[in-house]
């Protein structure tokens, strides 16, 4: 391929953009993500492991600008947290399953890795809230740790 090829020309100039689908368990309720990913932890919170029921839940983090409903939005529910001021969940009515909460007031949409329909070419960068860890749950192998968020790069 030269340097002139229309291909090479264009793709210097709009550089590739990320998009993943996802949905439910079964089906009902779908999703589109595009754009660049903030980031990918893994979140060790008791509130957390309480909605995944594991001992983390895996959390993509974008902007929700980025995130969109493609299908079944009459579906969706929330349950937010009424002590937490930021903490909610979201689900679907039919089979329970977690989906992205969208906040734009908060200038984020987290999505849960687990919702995705195929596995994305991302890894993690930190296991976050670590010192809230289940003693029973998974070890941090070569990933760094914190005890809250990381700090801003």
């Amino acid at each position: 391929m030269g340097y002139d090829s229309p291909s090479l020309v264009e793709s210097i100039r709009s550089p590739a953009v990320n998009t993943f689908t996802g949905s439910c368990i079964c089906g009902a309720v779908r999703y589109e993500i595009t754009g660049d990913v903030k980031s990918f932890y893994h979140c060790h919170c008791r509130r957390c492991r309480k909605s995944s029921g594991t001992g983390h839940a895996s959390n993509i983090l974008v902007k929700p600008e980025s995130a969109a409903w493609t299908q079944g939005e009459a579906s969706i529910r929330t349950y937010p947290l009424p002590d937490a001021k930021r903490f909610r969940t979201v689900f679907c009515s039919q089979c329970g399953s977690p989906l992205p909460r969208i906040a734009p007031d908060l200038s984020i949409a987290v999505i849960p890795a687990g919702s995705l329909d195929e596995s994305p070419e991302l890894e993690a960068n930190a296991r976050i809230f670590w010192s809230s860890r289940a003693a029973w749950s998974c070890d941090s192998g070569d990933l760094p740790v914190w005890d809250e968020y990381p700090a801003p790069a």
